[in-house]
Order: C-alpha cells, then structure tokens, then sequence
C-alpha cells in the first residue's frame, strides 16, 4: 500500500495493485472565491498549487472515489479533466446522479459489500460537523474502508469529526492505517466541520496500535490547524510516532 498526499482531501491510493484517486481538487491556485461566513475572506481556493501537474496526478488511476461533492472534493477541473470512462464511486444515488450528469459513464454507488477487483471497498458513515444546524446544511458525507487479504486494513474517514460512528468503525474493522481530514476547518457560525487535534487524539486512543495520517491541512481558506500546531500537540501527548502529518506531495508506503 502506497498513500500520496495531494492537496486538501485529495489522495491518491495504491492497495492491491489499483490504484485509487479520492476527492480530486484539481484547480490552480487562487481559482474559486473564499468560503463564506469563514475566516481568510481575502484568500481565493486553493490556497496552494498543486504539488505535480494534473496530467501527472491522474495518470493510470484505476478508480475515483469521492465521498460527497462539496467542491474542495469534486471541483470543476476534476470534472473536465477526468476520462469520462473511469470507474467513478459515490455515497448515494442523488451523487451519482450529479456525476453522470457531468458525462461520466461508469459510476456506482458504495455500499458495504463494494468489491472492485478482488479489494473490498465498504462504505462507512461520517458526520461533517457537529449540531442537527451544520448536519442540515452540509449533507450526507461517508468514508471507506479498503480489505484485501495481501494488504493492511485501511480507513479512509472523510470529512467527519469524532463521534460514536468513527469509533465504531474502528471497533467493527480494526484499520492498521486510518486517514482522517484533520484541519479543523470550520463555518465561523457553526464550528468545526471536520477533525481537529482533539479528535485526532480520540481516533488514536480508539486506535492506538495504528498509524494514523492526517490529511485536509492548510490548503482551504477555513483551516484552522496547522500542520505545525497538529506535530507539536502529537509530540506533547506522546503519540508523534503514530501520527503521521504530510506536506503536499508526499508519500507513506506500508
């Protein structure tokens, strides 16, 4: 298994010889406006480049996966750039709605029992955020975890915060490697919208044999952990070895 940190959510997955690109962000820099009722109203998304080309970032994927469609997961340059033949999954029916109205031809709805080649691909729930309010207006997000016989378990959250169903997940699938968008990134109005470091330190201590990676940092005009704040609290509560933070472009193999 080979995990590559991309930009924001966007990662690309090798695991039993697929490979799998997650809520591609393909934009240049400074692309789209700012999201509303955030902080940095002055900065345009993505707050950075890309670490490679798109060409490059795309070349021989096997699958896409996007757990919901908010656009730093499913942008505009995804859609276009992507072969409109490419094995696209989604969460739900109304997603893969949306996505074949964007021209793709292959798409298929996650469920538990999802087998793509011979790797199982089981769909989980998440929470993007904490109150009925921001649940209301974000939507519907999931995570997925991946099995094959030759490979470790793998957790792949998503946009969620800690609640009893990550917790669950991790007690159902005990995921040797669990990737969660950690930047605490939040509506001024509504709070957090997806992990920050006290999350963070929830899913080791449900998990604390795992490694896990954060990613989601820095790379959207409503973070609010950095990847320097997320280091030093790992180091201060004793678990850096477990939490692995990447910069854009790099990689882990397992």
């Amino acid at each position: 298994m080979k995990i590559q940190q991309i930009r924001n959510a966007t990662i690309i997955v090798d695991y039993a010889d697929k490979k799998f690109l997650i809520d591609p962000f393909l934009a240049e820099k400074g692309t789209y406006p700012p999201f509303e009722d955030t902080i940095r109203q002055d900065k345009y998304n993505p707050l950075v480049s890309l670490p490679a080309s798109v060409d490059t970032i795309i070349q021989g994927i096997d699958a896409v996966i996007l757990t919901h469609l908010h656009l730093d997961h499913y942008d505009k340059v995804a859609k276009n750039v992507l072969p409109k033949n490419l094995k696209v999954f989604v969460q739900n029916e109304a997603d893969a709605e949306v996505v074949r109205n964007d021209g793709f031809q292959n798409v298929e709805v996650l469920t538990e029992e999802t087998v793509f080649g011979d790797i199982r691909l089981i769909k989980t729930e998440g929470e993007h955020g904490r109150g009925e309010n921001v649940l209301k207006l974000l939507g519907q997000v999931c995570g997925i975890v991946f099995k094959h016989s030759t490979e470790k378990t793998l957790y792949v959250a998503g946009d969620t915060v800690w609640y009893k169903g990550v917790q669950e997940v991790i007690e159902t699938h005990d995921p040797e490697i669990i990737v969660v968008n950690g930047g605490d990134n939040q509506i001024l109005s509504l709070g957090s919208l997806i992990m920050g470091k006290e999350d963070i330190y929830e899913v080791y201590k449900a998990a604390s044999n795992a490694t896990i990676i954060s990613v989601h940092m820095e790379a959207a005009n409503h973070w609010t952990l950095s990847r320097e704040e997320l280091k030093s609290f790992a180091i201060e509560k004793g678990i850096a070895s477990h939490v692995l933070v990447p910069d854009d472009g790099e990689s882990y193999t397992f």
